[in-house]
């Protein structure tokens, strides 16, 4: 009981405050989030994943055994959330829509400052969660907007739209100067780590400036299915496969936290742009991140107890 307060004070709390600044922020600001979004997408995370790369001892055969790993759950979270979306007669887009918030996780503005908090800013664990966040990006904007865009901007297109993204560069020159151990003018490291410690207060500020701008009349059934398949199915899936693929310690615990992340907010952008009922998405993603601040401290405890 002690170690879940401790997790509630000291994890959850922090992140509670900043997400409600800038949730009121926005709410007497009326500032402009597609902008603080595109600051967010095209300067902040990029340069956070090339400094986190760049500066990481990585061991790029567990890199790639944990970016299989996610493939794999993916598919099969894929799945899961298709056939319990069959079940409660979910339909048409709706299916898309229920199946992306059970794939694509706040893995970044929610999952980097959780992550940061429970492991104490240890470097090896923030290096696991980029990955995460990298991976989470891709299929939000590689899959997330080809199944529902491809029809109207063809396959090829679609598919093109993950590399036009800054994260993309981010990753893989992070990873390239890290492989060949390429040096950097110190002017320029100090710029970078400036950008990477901006990170988690600014992240978190633009959630909630984002959860402020989330619009919707009703809560449909079928979405709270979907935020419950989110928060409690999906790690619960994640756990005996984690111990399946003898996945352990820090890296364990880092994956099993991000699949309890609730529905990432770029679902919900997916949805306003490519979708005929955004407000779908939307329920999803406020639900799921409300109620994570029930179940994510659960998952959590669950994490650093049993790996």
């Amino acid at each position: 009981m002690t170690e879940f307060l401790f997790i509630l004070t000291n994890v959850m709390l922090p992140i509670a405050i900043i997400v409600f600044i800038g949730y009121v922020a926005q709410l007497r600001l009326q500032l402009d989030r597609p902008t603080l979004g595109k600051l967010m997408v095209n300067y902040i995370i990029p340069g956070f994943i090339f400094m986190n790369l760049y500066s990481s001892d990585i061991d790029f055969s567990l890199l790639l055994y944990i970016m299989i790993f996610l493939f794999i759950f993916a598919l099969l979270s894929y799945a899961v959330s298709r056939i319990i979306a069959a079940v409660f007669g979910v339909k048409g887009q709706h299916t898309v829509l229920f199946t992306n918030s059970s794939l694509f996780y706040n893995a970044g503005n929610y999952g980097v400052p959780v992550n940061d908090l429970v492991f104490k800013s240890d470097p090896f664990a923030m290096s696991v969660q980029v990955m995460m966040v990298v991976f989470q990006n891709i299929i939000a904007y590689s899959y997330g907007i080809f199944v529902l865009s491809a029809e109207n901007v063809g396959k090829f297109k679609a598919l093109l739209g993950y590399f036009k993204m800054p994260i993309f560069y981010g990753l893989f020159l992070g990873l390239i100067f890290n492989y060949f151990n390429i040096g950097l003018p110190t002017p320029v490291i100090s710029s970078l780590d400036y950008i990477r410690d901006a990170m988690i207060g600014m992240v978190l500020f633009i959630l909630g400036t984002q959860i402020a701008g989330i619009r919707f009349r009703h809560l449909r059934f079928t979405a709270f299915i979907a935020t419950t398949v989110k928060l409690l199915v999906i790690p619960a899936m994640a756990l005996p496969m984690l111990l399946l693929f003898n996945v352990e310690g820090v890296v364990a615990q880092a994956i099993l936290i991000t699949t309890a992340m609730p529905a990432s907010v770029n679902s919900s952008v997916i949805a306003q742009q490519y979708s005929s009922d955004p407000e779908y998405a939307a329920e999803i993603v406020m639900m799921s991140t409300l109620l994570s601040a029930i179940t994510l401290p659960l998952v959590i405890y669950t994490a650093l107890n049993v790996f």
